[in-house]
Order: C-alpha cells, then sequence, then structure tokens
C-alpha cells in the first residue's frame, strides 16, 4: 500500500478527502476506515459523519455515535459538539446499560430520551477548548437540562462568549438569556441585534422571534409587512407557529392577497406538526367557511387533536359537539367530559354546558359540586345566567341542598332578563313553592317569558286565561296564545287546542279543527290526546266511526300509562262495522 502513497494513516485521510470532494463517497469510505482504525481522529469524525449520513456506507446512528465518541475521546472538538447535539435530541445515549432509555449502548435506532450529561460532558470540553458551537450548546445544557444541571448564570457567560464569536446558535442562545434581564429600550434593542444575527444565518427559531418583535414593535420600529415576510420564511423552515401565523394571514388576507386554499394548508401543516392553535382554526373552518357547508366531522376530528394536546378551548369545542350529535354521535358522556376539561379551566360557556348535562343526570359524582361552586360564583357577581343555573340547582338539590326559598330568590334575580326564568318563576308563584302563591304575579311573570316567545310560558299563560285564574278570563286571548305556540310545535298547545274546540269551553264547538290538532298532538306522542284522538275515532265524530284506527290510537295511549284507554278498548266492537252512525252522539270534553 505505501508504493501507492497512502500507506500512513494520514495519506489515506488525504486521498479520501479528495475522493469525498470529487463526489466519491464509496470510494473514499474504505481509506476513511482505514485511517480511523489506525486512531486518527478526523478520521473517525468523517467516518462518524458518513455513518450518520449514509455517505458510501449504510446509514447507522449507532455506528456514527461510536466513532464520534473515540474521535471526541482523542479531543477531536467539531466530533465533541455533535456528539453532544446527538446526545440533547435522544439521538444517541452514552449512559451505561440500565440506565438509559435504549438499554444499552447505541442499541437501538429510534429516539431515546435526552442524555444530558454526556451532552454536559462532551459539550463542556468543546466550550473550554474554545469552540464556539460547543459554547453554544453548552449553554443550551444548562439552560435545558435537569434541574440539577441548571445554571443560567453559566450558561448566559457561554452563550455570550459564543455570540461574540460569531456563533449563530450563541446569538439566539443570547438573545433568549438576555430577554428576561432587561427592562429598558437600550436592552430590548441588544435583544433584537442578537436575534436579526441568529436570523441572518437563517435559524428557524430566530426568524420566527424576529418577526414577532418586528410585529409588536419590541426593540425595533413595528413593521407588520416586515413581521410577515418573516413569518413566511420561518414557516418555510418548519416552525409550527410561524406556519399558524402564516396561514391565518392568508386567510385574513392582511396584508397579503387573500388566500383561503394555500391558507388552510398551512395551518394544516402546523396542526399536523402539533400546533393545538393551529388545529383549533382548521376545526372552526370547517365550521364557518363561508362558502361550503359546514363539515362538523372534520372539525370534530381537528378539535379532538388539539384538545388532546391539552388546548382547552378546543376541549370545550368537542364537547359542544358531542352534546349536540354534530359531526359525532351523541354521548352525554363523552361530552362531559370534554366539557369538563375546558369548564375547569374557567370557561364559563363549558360549564354552563357542563352544568346542563350534570341536571339531567350525567357527568360524574364530583360533577355536581363543582357546578353548584361556579354557579354561586358566577351569580354572586351578578350574571343572571349563573343565577338561573344556581335556583335550578338548588331546586333540584344538584351539588347542595334542595332549597325552594333559595331556588326561588335565585330565578327571581335571573327572571329580570332570562325568558326562560320569568316561565319557571311564574310556575312556582302558581304553586306556591318557595314563595307564597301569587296567581296574578304568576300571571305577569308568564306574560312577560311569553311575549318574549317562549312556547311553554305561552301555554300557561292560556291556561291561566282559560280558566280565570291570576286575571280574568279570555278565551279568544288564551286561542291565540295556544295557536302560536302550536304553530312553533308545542305538542301541550295543540292538545289544549283539541280540547278547546271539542266543546264545553265557551266557544263554538268544532271537531273538525279539534280532531285535526288531537291528531298533530297525538302524532307527536301526547298519550291523552291519542287517548282523545281514538275516542273521536271511535264515536266517528267527524264522520263515519273507524274503530280499527281508534283501537291503534287506544293501545298507544295505554302503553304510555293512560289507564283510561283500557276501558275504550273493551267497548270496541269486535268487527269493523258499526250501526251506530250518529256522529254527534256526546264526546267527554278534555280538559285543558
Amino acid at each position: 500500500m505505501a508504493l501507492f502513497g497512502f500507506g500512513s494513516p494520514a495519506a489515506a485521510l488525504r486521498r479520501a478527502v479528495r475522493l469525498s470532494e470529487e463526489g466519491k463517497a464509496a470510494e473514499a469510505f474504505p481509506l476513511l476506515a482505514q485511517a480511523a482504525k489506525a486512531g486518527n481522529a478526523e478520521a473517525e469524525y468523517r467516518v462518524a459523519r458518513c455513518y450518520l449520513e449514509g455517505s458510501g456506507v449504510p446509514a447507522s446512528r449507532a455506528e456514527g455515535a461510536r466513532w464520534l465518541e473515540r474521535a471526541a475521546g482523542r479531543g477531536h472538538i467539531e466530533a465533541q459538539t455533535l456528539l453532544a447535539a446527538l446526545c440533547v435530541n435522544g439521538l444517541a445515549d452514552l449512559r451505561p446499560p440500565g440506565e438509559g432509555q435504549a438499554g444499552s449502548l447505541f442499541a437501538a435506532e429510534q429516539p431515546s430520551g435526552p442524555d444530558f450529561e454526556s451532552a454536559l460532558k462532551w459539550s463542556r470540553r468543546a466550550a473550554e477548548a474554545g469552540s464556539a458551537q460547543g459554547q453554544a450548546m453548552l449553554g443550551y445544557v444548562l439552560t435545558n437540562g435537569p434541574e440539577a444541571m441548571r445554571d443560567l448564570e453559566a450558561a448566559h457567560g457561554w452563550y455570550q462568549r459564543a455570540a461574540d464569536a460569531g456563533s449563530p446558535e450563541g446569538c439566539l442562545g443570547y438573545a433568549l438569556s438576555l430577554a428576561p434581564r432587561t427592562n429598558d429600550a437600550a436592552g430590548r434593542r441588544q435583544v433584537a441585534e442578537y436575534l436579526g444575527r441568529a436570523a441572518q444565518a437563517m435559524l428557524p427559531t430566530a426568524v420566527y422571534l424576529l418577526g414577532v418583535l418586528a410585529e409588536q414593535g419590541v426593540g425595533l420600529t413595528q413593521d407588520p409587512a416586515a413581521a410577515l415576510e418573516l413569518y413566511r420564511n420561518a414557516a418555510e423552515l418548519g416552525v409550527r407557529s410561524a406556519q399558524t401565523r402564516w396561514g391565518l394571514a392568508l386567510i385574513e388576507g392582511k396584508l397579503v392577497k387573500r388566500d383561503l386554499l394555500n391558507g388552510e394548508t398551512w395551518l394544516r401543516r402546523a396542526a399536523l406538526a402539533g400546533d393545538a392553535e393551529a388545529a383549533v382554526l382548521v376545526a372552526d373552518l370547517n365550521i364557518n367557511n363561508g362558502e361550503l357547508p359546514p363539515n362538523y366531522t372534520q372539525a370534530a376530528a381537528w378539535y379532538r387533536r388539539a384538545a388532546e394536546a391539552g388546548n382547552k378551548a378546543a376541549a370545550g369545542a368537542l364537547g359542544s359537539l358531542y352534546l349536540n350529535g354534530d359531526g359525532v354521535a351523541p354521548d352525554p358522556e363523552e361530552a362531559a367530559r370534554w366539557l369538563r376539561i375546558s369548564a375547569l379551566a374557567g370557561d364559563t360557556h363549558s360549564q354552563i354546558d357542563l352544568a346542563n348535562l350534570v341536571l339531567q343526570g350525567a357527568g360524574n359524582p364530583e360533577d355536581p359540586a363543582s357546578v353548584a361552586k361556579w354557579f354561586e360564583q358566577a351569580a354572586a357577581s351578578g350574571d343572571l345566567i349563573a343565577s338561573f343555573n344556581l335556583g335550578i340547582a338548588l331546586a333540584k338539590g344538584v351539588g347542595m341542598e334542595a332549597d325552594d326559598e333559595q331556588a326561588a330568590q335565585w330565578l327571581r334575580q335571573a327572571a329580570e332578563g332570562l325568558p326562560q326564568a320569568q316561565y319557571i318563576y311564574g310556575r312556582m308563584l302558581a304553586e306556591g313553592r318557595g314563595v307564597a302563591a301569587d296567581p296574578t304575579a304568576a300571571r305577569d311573570w308568564f306574560t312577560r317569558a311569553a311575549d318574549a316567545g317562549l312556547g311553554d310560558a305561552q301555554v300557561a299563560l292560556a291556561e291561566m286565561m282559560v280558566n280565570g285564574r291570576g286575571g280574568p278570563a279570555d278565551i279568544p286571548g288564551a286561542l291565540r296564545r295556544f295557536e302560536k305556540a302550536a304553530g312553533e310545535g308545542h305538542v301541550g298547545a295543540m292538545f289544549a287546542l283539541g280540547a278547546l274546540y271539542g266543546g264545553g269551553h265557551q266557544i263554538p264547538t268544532d271537531r273538525k279543527i279539534a280532531q285535526r290538532w288531537l291528531k298533530s298532538a297525538a302524532e307527536e306522542g301526547h298519550g291523552y290526546a291519542q287517548l282523545m284522538l281514538g275516542r273521536y275515532l271511535a264515536a266517528g265524530a267527524t264522520g263515519e266511526p273507524q274503530p280499527e284506527e281508534a283501537r291503534d290510537w287506544f293501545e298507544r295511549a295505554l302503553a304510555q300509562g293512560i289507564i283510561e284507554a283500557e276501558d275504550d278498548l273493551a267497548a270496541l266492537p269486535p268487527d269493523t262495522d258499526s250501526e251506530d252512525d250518529d256522529s254527534d252522539r256526546d264526546l267527554p270534553a278534555a280538559r285543558v
């Protein structure tokens, strides 16, 4: 081999370097290996790089790290710095078997947990030997290592030395270390200056952070356009937060031409990379894109991704989807699980939604106490919705001892602005529950709630107008109230109209109208409407008797526990023919 001029390790290394520069990595590697096996530190370092990069040899991080450690042990500074970086990123674990996540020295090609102890050892050797990159790496280890290893003052000094030596990573580290230490304009300008140096080297984090400073005008002149350009650059370099900001800018069309498609693409990239805020934005776009129908299924998937990453707003939104069955199957327990996360973080909307679930019997055993506490705190500050919910919780004894008097007080407070509270407080006045019975006041509260459009209040008020409770009887006025509520789908109002037009209520009897309303209520599952409709059909109140159809409605009523239907069923003729065609025979009047 000596006859060819590269028998010595140094010669083999020189020849290997020339071959590498000529792009002949496969030919260079055996020469590098020859020199490395002879103990040449530079050759060991280059062999390690070949294994790490898969240059001239199959890639192997374990072999790369092994050769790096040999070179580092011989004082090779670049090897020490690179080995420290691998250890910090969990790509090399030099701890003895059993201590590291890999279980043995370089046993796995999959990333393990950071090996900060080894990183500290090798970065310190490189730093003390004068390596700017080693100094920056040492600053990082002393800043981000385990608590017992951290030394922020020493890290600050190493970052400064690295930055002064021209290391972009040192500039970034020094800017981040300097930022919390300064509270004046000069200090902020210095932070911006060092970030700018790092950004010139296209360090992704530095580019993004410089954009933040430009947007906010901290340490340099506020310049939203320049900030946006920096966000775009950082986004292309893979910074998730920058991708989110750039995508949002494209969607909003701020300082850049609006581009919904590319904007959503950038948000999706950030979300898939783990940015929870971006995932929420993508979910929101699927619900409120303004151009296509909402895609709740996609929204649920993105909200889940963000919620599982710890985003509390996303947890609340996902809970609402489960609550309403939008994009997912309705699931009160799953809704409660996600709403609870958001509610415990202080989101009032989630607290209200979870409270409503708890009042319906869903949730965990400890939820009622939490719900009661939220209601009490918010109600004490004058929140009418919280006052209403607290009143309901007190009335039902949810999370606290039932107390109708306290319930009535909180519902009275809520009634100043909430129709539902006006209606329920009116019921308490009508029934004398928690307060002295006062039909007149009850009628007034029902009127306020009914005029606000609440169907239950329309019906309650109309019933009082029919019966003359709390004020004069007003059958025409009651009819109008019932008809309005029935037109909006209120089943009780439909039944009431059937009863009124059926006779015996001081208005002209019209059994065709009565039967039509009874049928509407019966089809919606109203048990007594099914009973009365069966009687109309059995008697032929509006035409020929229809005993078989009547039988069907009697059976439906009986299935709902309307015992009177048994006698009606027994009275039906055994066949479908009937000799009695008196359609005007008496029918029992239904009570409103």
